[in-house]
């Protein structure tokens, strides 16, 4: 029997001085769901991420990771989890086999294992013809699938993603999407924050639309788009948000 996967977000608020930056959201995701988290820059999209991530330390509320409270953020937690910040990072002087052996080193993996796991990523994120060559030489679209195949390595229930789509070309860009629509067919939970709106209607069977650091719509894009009567995401997007400008 699998294990129930769940992340629920209960009554989360950020502060930063003054500011709310998040202001008493909450929603629950479970396993097999891939949720879209949208809304214009600075709406709190990648603050709730990096709160869930244990990123930052958060004034209100609690966020459960299977049932279990991300408040200590111990060992486990961190496993339960893949990320994927908006602008990837890796060192210039290792290889990406290099790389990606490093982070399966942090997770405990071992070594057979880990290159299993590479394997299989260069497959699928198509980067065997690069993976021997110091990341410095990559370009935008080349680090996006090795820091994304870095966070699937050691098969984590959580899945946590910003901005996946920025920059990439647009066979890289198919290639993360069809990798992402795997997700439909597991027990795990994909987190997309992104601006690519055509992207959270084409792959994510839930949204969560954030404006002001409020959410102010959780749930299926069918049912917005009955309620608002708007026949796409991007009509929906700007009909919730109309009165930002």
């Amino acid at each position: 029997m699998e294990k129930e996967i769940t992340l629920e977000v209960k009554n989360l608020t950020k502060k930063y001085g003054k500011k709310i930056a998040v202001n008493n959201i909450s929603f629950k995701l479970n396993g097999g769901d891939i949720f879209g988290f949208i809304g214009p820059n600075g709406a709190g999209k990648t603050t709730t991420i990096k709160c869930i991530g244990g990123l930052l330390e958060y004034e209100g509320g609690d966020i459960l990771i299977n049932e279990k409270s991300n408040k200590g953020f111990d060992q486990n937690l961190k496993r339960s989890l893949g990320y994927v910040p908006d602008t990837p990072f890796l060192y210039d002087k290792l290889t990406g086999r290099e790389f990606l052996y490093f982070v399966g080193r942090l997770y405990g993996m071992d070594k057979k294992k880990i290159e299993e796991r590479i394997e299989e990523y260069s497959k699928k994120l198509e980067f065997s013809d690069y993976i021997d060559i110091r990341t410095e030489e990559y370009s935008h679209g080349m680090k996006q699938r090795i820091i994304i195949a870095s966070s699937f390595l050691h098969s984590p229930d959580i899945f946590l993603v910003d901005e996946p789509m920025v920059g990439l070309d647009p066979k890289s860009s198919k290639i993360v999407k069809d990798l992402f629509k795997e997700f439909s067919f597991s027990n795990r939970i994909l987190f997309i924050s992104t601006h690519t709106l055509s992207l959270a209607e084409e792959i994510c069977n839930k949204i969560g639309i954030m404006d002001k650091g409020n959410l102010v719509y959780f749930g299926s894009i069918d049912n917005l788009k009955e309620s608002l009567k708007k026949s796409n995401l991007e009509e929906l997007f700007l009909e919730i948000t109309k009165n930002d400008n």
